[in-house]
């Protein structure tokens, strides 16, 4: 696998008829000096100085232009982005748990780089994600046309992983899994891509039951139409150990609630309120458990 041959092919993708004037009004957005940024719940970038209206209105009319935010919030000079993620709740979980100074981190299906931003607090070595989405992509621009970080987006997948030119200390893989049609083989991508003695942090969906089960959801979960498997915890400590993984930590449990996934007016269409059984939202639409996630630690 030639993944310089991939990279350019997937640069291309940003010339889609759909992304390519994105990508044109990004070089056009009003330039300052003088920025502020932050990293804390909400990823705040300010100026020292008053921008002026017209400014302000240019940035948030082309951050609306970028629809949908799944990933969050931001605040760029006053336009609070409010996602439809309340993404500093599964950070913050999980922040407790690593320690990233001087190493060489990678975020697996980053979005639009909203952890990675948060994770510069910790002086990595490096900053890696991965995600193939031209607009999550020009999320994170957006983002860092402003921020001015030194991370590094890859439009590649987990599947590219062991072709990639770096190994890393640290990886997160945070809501993929699930999407996998081979979760082993993709947690086996994940362990190949680890320096020795490096940590996983994964989460995804479980379903409860103390025996070694999965559930293969027929077209949808929570309307979500590309679930393909969802374990119970002990068949997803089965899977790491099928992938070479040791330490099988479990971190966290829990349930996905409206407090922290919700539909607002920076996204399009349905959320979490809409993908639960009306009458019984301990149940998905389709009359499977409701969503809720485990949060991992394993190590190479």
């Amino acid at each position: 696998m030639n993944i310089d041959d991939i990279k350019k092919q997937r640069q291309s993708w940003l010339k889609w008829k759909n992304i390519k004037p994105l990508r044109e009004k990004l070089e056009r957005l009003p330039r300052f000096d003088d920025i502020h940024v932050s990293y804390d719940d909400v990823v705040s970038l300010n100026l020292h100085v008053d921008i002026e209206n017209n400014q302000k209105d240019a940035i948030y009319e082309f951050a609306k232009m970028l629809k949908p935010w799944r990933k969050g919030p931001f605040d760029v000079f006053g336009t609070f982005i409010d996602s439809e993620w309340q993404s500093f709740k599964k950070y913050n979980l999980l922040e407790p748990y690593f320690n990233l100074k001087d190493k060489i981190v990678g975020d697996i299906g980053c979005n639009n780089g909203y952890y990675l931003f948060r994770m510069l607090n910790h002086q990595p070595r490096e900053l890696i994600g991965f995600d193939p989405s031209p607009l999550f992509k020009t999320q994170f621009d957006f983002i860092n046309f402003y921020a001015k970080t030194d991370i590094v987006y890859e439009m590649l997948g987990v599947e590219h992983l062991p072709y990639y030119d770096k190994k890393f200390d640290v990886l997160f893989c945070l809501g993929v899994l699930y999407h996998r049609h081979n979760p082993i083989e993709t947690l086996k991508h994940l362990q190949k891509s680890l320096n020795k003695n490096g940590e996983l942090f994964l989460d995804t969906f479980y379903i409860s039951g103390e025996s070694e089960m999965v559930l293969s959801p027929a077209k949808t979960y929570s309307k979500i139409p590309n679930v393909h498997f969802v374990p119970t915890i002990r068949a997803l400590e089965n899977w790491c150990e099928k992938a070479n993984f040791s330490g099988f930590e479990v971190l966290k449990i829990k349930k996905t609630d409206l407090s922290e996934q919700r539909k607002t007016e920076w996204i399009d269409g349905e959320s979490l309120n809409n993908f639960l059984d009306p009458n019984d939202d301990s149940l998905t639409i389709e009359g499977y458990e409701a969503p809720k996630r485990v949060y991992i630690r394993v190590e190479k």
